[in-house]
């Protein structure tokens, strides 16, 4: 088990030593074909959690991308992707996702992986990919103080709140960000520190979705009720859905997934859940919740830790689920849940 533990870490890590060579510090492009959704994709589940509503399927994204660093208070300097669709109108105010990296990840893997920024560019809200804590200086690979999880990141109390804040406060400086659909997602330790973000910035972030992942704090207390989508692979092995310390590298023993639904059923006031089952999926919903919000819980059997609809064949978290999309769920279920 160890030596697949090093295989895996070493992929990655050599992925990231190739990529980082073409990378610069500050440049804004458009962006390729490559973020797209994939052609045949189904664009979310069915019914009323998940289901596409009134969410354009994603396109082609035309608009612009630009990376920016931030220097924090510590001295650090810490950088973020940002797209803007190419209808973008500064004046306007507009929704706004920040979208988290898994641990050994980086912003523009990740925008590569789940296709947001085509979902974003048909429907006209505004993406920021920001990068975690490298773990080595050369390389782009990075993760996020969660709680207890992950990597560097959490071991020297990273204020992660504190700079996702600062690319607010950014961001905001270019965008005219509406507060009421402000939101974000994670994967795998991005899931664990979006979590972290409901509990610590709720009063910014009003729903977060993620895929993988779990409540690394042991205080969640939101200034107001932030709606939660939890998707979760029942063939997870690097973070399984009940918990333990998994086939992964982060060296954790990682807490049971149902154990942050529950706390953001509690902390927003729900009072009643009812299941339904669709092919593959079970979903577990929360109703009479607090201002509107909501919660969901989503699981996949035969999925695996990969970013279900994500990028096919480019991650060491095991095959990638194809028959659902991940990123159009978490969106339209979010865009369903304003902050009234």
């Amino acid at each position: 088990m160890a030596s697949v533990r090093r295989l895996a870490l070493l992929v990655v890590l050599g992925l990231a030593v190739t990529l980082a060579a073409c990378a610069s510090d500050e440049t804004s492009t458009p962006t390729t074909a490559s973020t797209a959704l994939p052609a045949g994709t189904t664009p979310g589940a069915t019914g009323d959690v998940g289901s596409l509503g009134e969410v354009r399927p994603a396109v082609e994204p035309t608009g612009t991308v630009t990376h920016a660093s931030l220097t924090m208070p510590d001295g650090a300097e810490r950088t973020y992707r940002l797209y803007l669709p190419s209808t973008f109108d500064p004046e306007v105010p507009t929704p706004l996702l920040v979208a988290l990296h898994g641990g050994l990840g980086w912003g523009d893997q990740f925008a590569e992986t789940n296709h947001v920024e085509g979902l974003a560019e048909a429907n006209g809200f505004v993406v920021v990919h920001p990068d975690g804590t490298r773990i080595r200086p050369r390389l782009p690979s990075g993760t996020w103080n969660g709680g207890y999880c992950c990597g560097p990141a959490a071991a020297d109390q990273v204020d992660d709140v504190g700079f996702v804040a600062a690319v607010l406060d950014d961001v905001g400086q270019k965008v005219t960000i509406d507060p009421s659909r402000t939101y974000a997602m994670g994967h795998s330790n991005g899931g664990i520190m979006s979590y972290r973000l409901a509990c610590e910035l709720g009063d910014r972030i009003v729903g977060i979705g993620v895929v993988g992942a779990s409540l690394g704090v042991d205080t969640c207390t939101p200034p107001a009720p932030v709606s939660l989508m939890h998707i979760h692979g029942l063939a997870d092995v690097n973070h399984p859905i009940d918990g333990g310390p998994g086939e992964g590298v982060a060296d954790v023993v990682f807490r049971p997934a149902r154990d942050g639904v529950e706390t953001m059923a509690a902390v927003d006031g729900c009072v009643a859940s009812t299941t339904t089952t669709e092919g593959d999926r079970t979903t577990e919903t929360w109703t009479g919740c607090d201002d509107d919000s909501a919660v969901a819980f989503v699981r996949i059997a035969g999925a695996s830790h990969a970013w279900p609809g994500g990028t096919p064949g480019r991650s060491v978290s095991g095959p990638t689920y194809e028959g659902y999309d991940a990123t159009a769920a978490i969106w339209a279920f979010l865009m369903a849940h304003p902050r009234r």
